[in-house]
Formats: structure tokens, sequence, C-alpha cells
């Protein structure tokens, strides 16, 4: 009887380098292919308008006022007293003359707090635009 005496075989190595270059590829593909899509800072319910309309892309934005459904006012996503939303709207009134407002309320939030921007807004001599964002109907 004759056996054969096998040979040992060597343990199969891990490459690494191939196994960061495959990780990079992927990570590269995720990066390439993921969408970011922007947050708003505060979740409000918008009121609803039948005449919503998109802002044209080639206006200057607007200065931003948005209220919570407390009555919290924010100006420019930061939260803000009343006593310094009107000398914001001073000061940056007096810089640009034709500063746009835009009011970004909840359908909750209380009508006395909208007045007082509105209110606040004239007593800064913004005449050139106010306007209120909202939101399209659900479509059936």
């Amino acid at each position: 009887m004759h056996f054969y005496v096998r040979k040992r075989r060597t343990t199969p190595a891990v490459i690494i380098v191939a196994l960061i270059d495959v990780l990079i590829v992927l990570l590269i593909f995720l990066m390439v292919t993921t969408t970011f899509k922007q947050q708003p800072a505060l979740r409000l319910a918008l009121p609803v308008s039948t005449q919503a309309k998109k802002a044209g892309a080639n206006e200057a934005p607007p200065l931003v006022v948005s209220i919570e459904s407390n009555g919290v006012f924010y100006l420019e996503k930061l939260p803000v007293t009343f006593e310094q939303l009107k000398s914001r709207l001073v000061s940056d009134a007096a810089k640009n003359p034709k500063l746009k407002l835009a009011v970004r309320a909840d359908e909750n939030a209380p009508v006395g707090r909208m007045v007082q921007v509105m209110d606040a807004a004239k007593e800064a001599h913004i005449k050139s635009s106010i306007s209120l964002f909202t939101r399209e109907p659900p479509h059936h």
C-alpha cells in the first residue's frame, strides 16, 4: 500500500488593501447617489390656500419671520422677542428700502401675533412686499 503525503496548504491571506479599495468605491458611490433634502428647522402646519404660488428664483430672498402655534417668534430660524424683531426690522429696512418680509405662521398661531408683525413692519416703513407662506390644498 502506497500512501500519498498531502502537501500542507498555506492559509489564505486576506488582502487588506483590496478591501479598502472596495470600501472607498462603495463610500464614493453612496455619497454621489445620496440626495440631501433640506429639512426646515421649524415644523409648522402652514395654512391652505388655493392661490398659493411659488416664489420666483430670481427675486431677492425676503426676511422670514416664523410664528409657532404657541406664539413664539423666530427670525431667520432663531427665536427672538417682539422687541428684538422690531429693532431688526427697523435696522434692515434702513439698510434696504426695498426689503421684502415673509411671514411663515403656523395655522394655529394666534392672529394677534401676525398683526403685531404687520404693525412692526409698517412702523419700520416696509412697504414693498409683505407676504404669507401657505401650502397648496391636497390634490384628490
